[in-house]
């Protein structure tokens, strides 16, 4: 087991280092560094802008699904631990969310299980808004997505897995309804806090705030990615452009550590798609992921700092 959670940490970090080693045998050092000078940087601060207004907006956004269980909490806590989040999951891919949900257990008093649940309900609401993403630019570029959408898929295999997951999910479920020792009753706690947390996206008084912010995290999400394009000289990219090279983007940082290697490669091969040279390509998506980067590092460290100084003279 301990040598599985040390796997997991190494082997994502191990691929990020060969996919930044192969990103710089596209575009040497030197040449990126040429990119790094000339880039137009008030266009890049334009951009991070827009970041800090998405990540505003969600922590805002949290408290309409904490409400309905009775929990209000301060929105600096909040707003610091999406950063804590964000931070968290660049070194270890998805454990962000427990540490957001592990900060307001702290400094808030909410539930560990509780405030867990309504992340997922988050996650799901923002799934909702990739999708729909995915479909207007569907509607601009249809061949490109949809072959993205199907490369390496196995339907059979897909299936398969599923089914397995369903299955034992099933079984566990069943094992635990009858058991009636202290695990399995820690177990039916957690789950219950859980569901409580995952329901609230359905008990809240605000549901058109909550539609707004999910909107509004959204559109700041992509005007960060446009925002930057002018950024490097000569880059003209269409809105259908943007879009697909904003979702090629998101998926290479939801495979990696905050899309560490991938990012850029992903970003300069959506963006060939629309004449440009896969140098300019690669330098633009490093210029990004290293402006998106330093912004959840330096707020994010700045927010481990300013938690416990924060609850402590309030």
């Amino acid at each position: 087991m301990k040598l599985k959670k040390i796997l997991k940490i190494i082997l994502p970090l191990a691929l990020g280092g060969f996919l930044v080693w192969y990103s710089l045998t596209i575009v040497s050092p030197e040449k990126l560094l040429s990119y790094f000078k000339k880039a137009n940087y008030p266009w890049v601060f334009l951009g991070l802008i827009f970041g800090i207004l998405s990540h505003i907006s969600r922590a805002y956004r949290w408290k309409f699904l904490l409400e309905p269980m009775g929990f209000k909490p301060k929105f600096f806590n909040s707003f610091l631990a999406v950063l804590v989040g964000y931070l968290v999951n660049l070194f270890l891919p998805r454990a962000g969310e427990v540490s957001r949900a592990a900060v307001m257990a702290n400094y808030e008093k909410i539930p560990f299980e509780k405030g867990f649940g309504t992340i997922v309900a988050e996650r799901l609401a923002d799934l909702l808004m990739l999708f729909l993403v995915i479909l207007v630019a569907l509607f601009i570029q249809f061949d490109f997505i949809w072959n993205l959408l199907i490369k390496d898929f196995n339907p059979l295999k897909t299936v398969g897995t599923v089914l397995l997951l369903i299955i034992g999910v099933f079984i566990g479920y069943r094992i635990i309804k009858k058991s009636s020792s202290t695990f399995a009753f820690k177990i039916k706690s957690f789950l219950f806090g859980l569901k409580e947390g995952l329901t609230s996206i359905f008990k809240m008084q605000k549901k058109g705030a909550f539609i707004f912010h999910t909107f509004f995290i959204w559109l700041m999400y992509i005007a960060m990615f446009w925002a930057t394009i002018p950024a490097v000289d000569g880059l003209e990219i269409p809105f259908g452009g943007v879009l697909i090279g904003f979702i090629a983007g998101g998926f290479s940082i939801a495979a990696t550590n905050g899309g560490i290697g991938l990012y850029p490669i992903a970003v300069a091969s959506a963006l060939a798609l629309f004449g440009v040279d896969e140098v300019t390509g690669n330098a633009f998506g490093w210029i990004m992921w290293t402006a998106q980067t330093a912004m959840i590092v330096i707020f994010g460290g700045l927010s481990f700092l300013l938690l416990p100084i924060y609850n402590k003279v309030k």
